[in-house]
C-alpha cells in the first residue's frame, strides 16, 4: 500500500464516521480502515434516538446539542431520513412528575413544557391513566440500520475513502499494521467500539471499561403515530441529567419497592417509531467483560410489561429481538493520545449516536492545540 494518507481512522461506526466527517471538513485526506463488510455493531443495532434532555450536564449535554444539529444538517445531504422529533418522558408516579416539574425548571429544561394528563393523552398512544409529562422538542430520530450505511456512503462519495475487511493488528506513530498490509498515516484515531483487547488494552484496563448488554425489540405497527420518543419513570433513576432534582431520591425508593426486578436488569423505557410504523423499544443493561450473548424472555416481559404500562397497546406483538454491546466506564466519553499523533477515542455510555458528532469536534480542537 504505497498511499499516504493525512489521517487514518480505525472503526466505520457512528464515532469513526464522526471523526471522518470531522476530518474531511478540515480538509484532510482521510481513510478509514472497517474490520468488517459495514458496521454491525452498537452503530446499528441502538434507537437511532439522538437524545439531549436528560444527558449528562457539562460536556455530554453540550455535545448531544451540537451533535442532533449536525444530524439535522447532514442527513438531508446523505439521503437520511428524520422520522420523528421531540421526546414525551411520561409520569407514571407523582414523584416521577416531581422530579420532571423540578428538572424542566432547571436551566437544562430550557425549551422543555409540562404537560397535564389531559394533555399527555392527547398526543396519541400514551394511557390516559398516566400523571403527566414533560415535553421535550430537542430530539431527533433515524434508523440507525438505515443511516449509518448511508452516512458512510455519503462520505465516500465526498472523497473519505474506505477499506472494509480490513483488521487493524497494531499501531504506531504514522503508520498502521492492518491484514492487508501497512498505512501510513499523519495522525491515527482508534475507535474500537467494543473492542477493549486489541488496540491498547491498557488505557481501556486504566479507565474501568467493561461492556454493557442490552436487550431490543421490534413491535408490529399498533396503528397509531407516536408524537415523538416516549420513556418512563424508570429513565429517570438512569439519565444523570436528573440526579440533582430535589424528588429524585424519593422516587428511587418507590421505584426500588416496586419494580426491583427492573432495576436489577438496569431496565428503563425508551420507544421509538419507525416510517413503516412499527416501534423500537428497549432496553436492558447487563455488564461484565464477555456477556453472553443470550436474550431471556423473563428480560423482554419486564421491558412489555413497562410499555404497556405507557402505552395504550396492551398486547404488544414482537417481530423482532436482538442484543447490542457497547463499551461501558465511569466516564460517558473519553479520548487521549497513547502515542504521538494517535488518538483514542471511546464512548462509554451508550451515547455514540447522540453525542459523536459533538465528540468528534472536541477531538479534533484539543488535538489542533497541541500542534
Amino acid at each position: 500500500m504505497g498511499s499516504s494518507y493525512d489521517i487514518a481512522i480505525i472503526g466505520a461506526g457512528i464515532i469513526g464516521l464522526a471523526h471522518a466527517l470531522a476530518a474531511h471538513r478540515a480538509g484532510l485526506r482521510t481513510l478509514v480502515v472497517e474490520r468488517e463488510a459495514q458496521a454491525i455493531g452498537a452503530s446499528i443495532r441502538n434507537f437511532g434516538f439522538v437524545t439531549v434532555t436528560g444527558q449528562e450536564a457539562g460536556d455530554c449535554w453540550r455535545r448531544a446539542r451540537r451533535s442532533r444539529d449536525v444530524w439535522a444538517e447532514i442527513a438531508p445531504r446523505a439521503g437520511i431520513a428524520i422520522h420523528h422529533h421531540g421526546l414525551a418522558f411520561a409520569a407514571r408516579r407523582p414523584e416521577a412528575l416531581a422530579v420532571l416539574e423540578e428538572f424542566a425548571a432547571s436551566p437544562m429544561g430550557e425549551g422543555c413544557r409540562m404537560l397535564s394528563a389531559a394533555e399527555a393523552a392527547a398526543l396519541g398512544a400514551l394511557r390516559p391513566d398516566l400523571r403527566g409529562a414533560l415535553w421535550s422538542p430537542h430530539e431527533l430520530r433515524v434508523e440507525s440500520r438505515d443511516a449509518i450505511p448511508r452516512l458512510a456512503a455519503w462520505l465516500e462519495a465526498q472523497g473519505v475513502e474506505f477499506r472494509r475487511l480490513t483488521a487493524v493488528t497494531g499501531v504506531e506513530t504514522g503508520r498502521l499494521h492492518t491484514t492487508a498490509g501497512p498505512i501510513a498515516a499523519g495522525r491515527i484515531l482508534v475507535c474500537p467500539g467494543p473492542d477493549l483487547r486489541t488496540l491498547f488494552p491498557a488505557v481501556f484496563a486504566r479507565r474501568q471499561v467493561t461492556l454493557c448488554k442490552l436487550h431490543m425489540l421490534r413491535l408490529a405497527a399498533p396503528g397509531w403515530c407516536l408524537p415523538g420518543a416516549v420513556m418512563s419513570d424508570l429513565g429517570l433513576v438512569r439519565y444523570l441529567g436528573y440526579r440533582d432534582c430535589p424528588s429524585l431520591p424519593r422516587l428511587a425508593a418507590r421505584l426500588r419497592a416496586e419494580q426491583a426486578a427492573e432495576l436489577g436488569h438496569g431496565i428503563h423505557l425508551i420507544v421509538v417509531q419507525g416510517e413503516d410504523g412499527s416501534l423500537v423499544v428497549g432496553d436492558s443493561h447487563h455488564y461484565g467483560g464477555s456477556p453472553d450473548p443470550f436474550q431471556p424472555a423473563a428480560v423482554d416481559d419486564l421491558i412489555l410489561r413497562e410499555f404497556s404500562a405507557v402505552l395504550d397497546l396492551p398486547r404488544p406483538e414482537v417481530t423482532e429481538r436482538w442484543i447490542g454491546l457497547y463499551p461501558s466506564g465511569p466516564d460517558t466519553a473519553f479520548f487521549e493520545s497513547p502515542l504521538p499523533g494517535v488518538m483514542l477515542v471511546s464512548v462509554t455510555s451508550g451515547t455514540g449516536a447522540s453525542t459523536g458528532f459533538g465528540l468528534a469536534e472536541d477531538v479534533f480542537a484539543a488535538w489542533e492545540s497541541t500542534r
